[in-house]
């Protein structure tokens, strides 16, 4: 048995974030921890159907030539005895999760970094803060509808971020913030040569750079983009900051505050990461979408 993970791309999963347990989680709010147990174990045997996050991970789990590239950990508040049921269900839809942590209702975000996750994707807005705390990038997947994210019509994984206080560190949002537009793009301008500084995604988006070197450009099964509200002359800095890092993304587009959501159809993503919820909720209803925390609530 292998004693370490050799898949250089590791996403944490919670199970709620997986499949959709709402009915569960009802019957755990309405008649408490035993009843939901006893509901658990009456049910472990009828497949869960797919939560918000189904169709990315397993796509992502799909895209494995000779050797694995992404592995997907599975993270619960059940007990090993009452997640039985998502451990069937995960072999009902022949999904290749082997690994787990089950934390009889502990947040279970510290194991992300034990298990030395690039990505923890969870319905728990404070697991998340506490993740990002540690330096994991992290999101809350929002509820949608899940079966609008089967992307088949194309094979590559497709991921969609926005700029700053994902990719990017807040420094120049906080600007705009106090400010407004014209503070921000004179403030982008000015420090146009001057690298902005890494935001929670910057491990996640290297990562998925490292897998991109190993296939040629025009036949990668990853691709990215970013998808942010910035415009001209606020683009620059945007360009040179990657530059620096010497990290690739295939599309870039600058909005200048429209709608993102059309864009990402257009994009086809399999999922998208931004910090406000002005765009993470109108994405949600067609799009797997997840949002970050502002490290001002982290």
């Amino acid at each position: 048995m292998p004693n370490t993970i050799n898949a250089p791309l590791i996403v944490a999963i919670t199970s709620s974030a997986l499949f959709d347990l709402r009915e569960s989680h009802r019957v755990f709010e309405e008649e408490g921890t035993t009843a939901y147990g006893k509901y658990q174990r009456e049910h472990e045997n009828e497949p869960l159907t797919p939560g918000s996050a189904f169709y990315f991970a397993k796509k992502l789990l799909s895209i494995q030539p000779e050797q694995p590239i992404a592995e997907v950990i599975l993270l619960s508040r059940n007990s090993s005895d009452t997640g039985l049921r998502v451990f069937n269900s995960i072999d009902h839809y022949k999904l290749p999760i082997s690994r787990a942590a089950f934390t009889s209702g502990e947040n279970p975000y510290r194991y992300a970094q034990a298990f030395g996750a690039h990505l923890f994707l969870s319905t728990n807005p404070d697991d998340v803060r506490m993740a990002l705390s540690s330096n994991c990038a992290a999101a809350t997947i929002l509820p949608g509808n899940a079966d609008s994210a089967k992307t088949d019509s194309h094979s590559q994984l497709r991921i969609a971020f926005d700029g700053d206080a994902v990719l990017f560190d807040d420094s120049s949002e906080k600007i705009y913030q106090s400010g407004g537009l014209d503070a921000f793009n004179d403030n982008e301008k000015k420090s146009a040569h001057s690298p902005m500084g890494g935001g929670p995604f910057k491990g996640f988006l290297a990562a998925l750079h490292e897998l991109q070197q190993r296939y040629p450009a025009d036949a990668c099964p990853f691709r990215t983009a970013l998808v942010t509200a910035r415009q001209a002359p606020a683009h620059e800095r945007v360009i040179r900051t990657l530059r620096e890092w010497n990290i690739r993304i295939d599309e870039s587009l600058f909005l200048g505050g429209l709608s993102k959501t059309e864009f990402l159809e257009a994009f086809q993503a399999d999922i998208f990461f931004d910090d406000q919820m002005v765009h993470c909720e109108p994405a949600s209803k067609t799009i797997p979408t997840g949002h970050v925390p502002p490290p001002t609530c982290a």
